[in-house]
């Protein structure tokens, strides 16, 4: 059997010497600055000497000689260290310990004190095994501005005086939310690069995927963290589908689903569907039935609008959210008509200002209704706010081909 990349065994096995180190000294940051600093040694030795038997003790033996260096000036004391660390790698490597500290770090990491923009470089750093500089390629900013905002990040959780442990009982389920949340986000903006050129960014993609599959492998009876699961992998499954020969957006309806992934939606609808019965059915639930019923579809005419608009009546109701009620628009426009979906619309200006979807959607009713001059205006708006290069070439040529008499659809979904 082929052995994995050694990017993927060191990706698998961070969180889970961050976690073991975290737990054995008590401090995070500096494990995690350890244990990055082994991946680092493990990155330039490895594909030349070959993997070592256990890579998980090779890599905590180095991360904690690491720790051990700053924390102990004397050098017997240094050597007694080493040698207990040796004893702790022999035995952690073979305990399910490890996995355990993964959970632990990853809830650390989205500790609900944190907003967003610090969660997630922090899990990606801490529990993906992601180096800053791919961090940083990531999200379109330099590797110094990424190194600041995680530095600042892990001095806040130091200064809140966060203990690395499960939060107890009746704090789990706030922590877990938040969790949730931050792998959601992440996801969203690999699945739907918010900005650059690309239309996705597939390594970030599945590096959620794993993260969410670490969850979920951690509390399988957990609808939520199922419903998460099953919502990610449903829309990987369009990916390869999502673009066109030279790299341009293709949106959904326009989709050659040949290129679907079949098998992977099969599994996943079953996911959904076991996920359901159990207990209070979430948000996240309800959006992997959503891309449940559109991976169904054979084509975009076979889609199911209203149980898809059953569904997001549902989540709106669940969440209040005006992005929700911007799809169910669409929904309703396919279920009822343009102009009903237009009506809709109309309440969401004050809600959305200056978000370009909302344009991108008032085009495309416009254009259902045959109303070429307002769709023009609104694919123009869009793509003026739209900070995805690959999303506003699609909106342009849209707009384009619509002005020059090219395009004469009549039924056509949101991008």
């Amino acid at each position: 059997m082929t052995e994995p990349p050694v990017e993927e065994i060191l990706r698998e096995f961070a969180p889970r010497v961050t976690g073991a180190l975290a737990r054995r000294y008590g401090d995070v940051d500096d494990a995690e600055d350890a244990v990055q600093e082994a991946l680092s040694a493990a990155a330039r030795q490895w594909p030349v000497e070959g993997l070592p038997e256990s890579p998980f003790a090779w890599l905590f033996t180095v991360a904690a000689r690491r720790m051990t260096d700053r924390l102990r000036a004397d050098e017997a004391r240094r050597r007694r260290e080493l040698l207990a660390v040796s004893r702790d790698a022999a035995g952690a490597a073979g305990s399910s310990s490890s996995e355990d500290d993964s959970l632990t770090l990853l809830f650390l990491c989205c500790h609900p004190a944190l907003g967003p923009a610090s969660a997630i470089p922090l899990t990606l750093r801490a529990v993906g095994g992601l180096m800053t500089a791919e961090i940083a390629r990531a999200f379109l900013v330099p590797e110094a501005t990424m190194a600041q905002r995680i530095s600042r990040t892990k001095a806040r959780i130091k200064a809140s005086g966060a203990s690395f442990a499960m939060p107890e009982p009746e704090e789990r389920g706030e922590r877990l939310r938040s969790v949730l949340h931050v792998l959601y986000l992440i996801f969203n903006e690999a699945h739907a690069a918010s900005s650059g050129r690309e239309v996705a960014r597939g390594e970030l993609s599945l590096e959620a995927i794993r993260l969410a599959r670490l969850l979920h492998h951690s509390l399988p009876d957990d609808p939520e963290v199922a419903g998460l699961l099953a919502l990610m992998l449903l829309n990987e499954a369009r990916r390869p589908a999502r673009t066109g020969p030279a790299g341009e957006f293709v949106p959904l309806a326009e989709q050659d689903r040949s290129l679907w992934q079949r098998e992977m939606i099969a599994e996943r609808v079953a996911l959904v569907s076991q996920a359901l019965p159990r207990g209070a059915v979430g948000e996240y639930q309800l959006q992997a039935a959503i891309s449940a019923v559109h991976d169904e579809a054979e084509s975009a005419t076979d889609t199911d609008w209203p149980q898809i608009l059953a569904l997001y009546e549902l989540l709106e109701q669940m969440t209040d959210n005006p992005v929700v009620t911007l799809n169910r628009a669409v929904a309703v426009a396919m279920v009822d008509g343009p102009r009903v979906g237009l009506a809709l619309l109309g309440t969401l200006d004050d809600r959305l200002p200056g978000y370009h979807r909302l344009d991108a959607v008032r085009a495309h009713l416009f254009e259902m209704l045959g109303d070429t001059e307002r769709a023009v205006a609104c694919y123009g708006a869009a793509a003026e706010l739209t900070t995805s290069v690959a999303e506003r070439d699609y909106l342009l040529v849209r707009a384009m081909s619509l002005a020059a008499g090219g395009v004469d659809e009549t039924e056509v979904s949101s991008p």
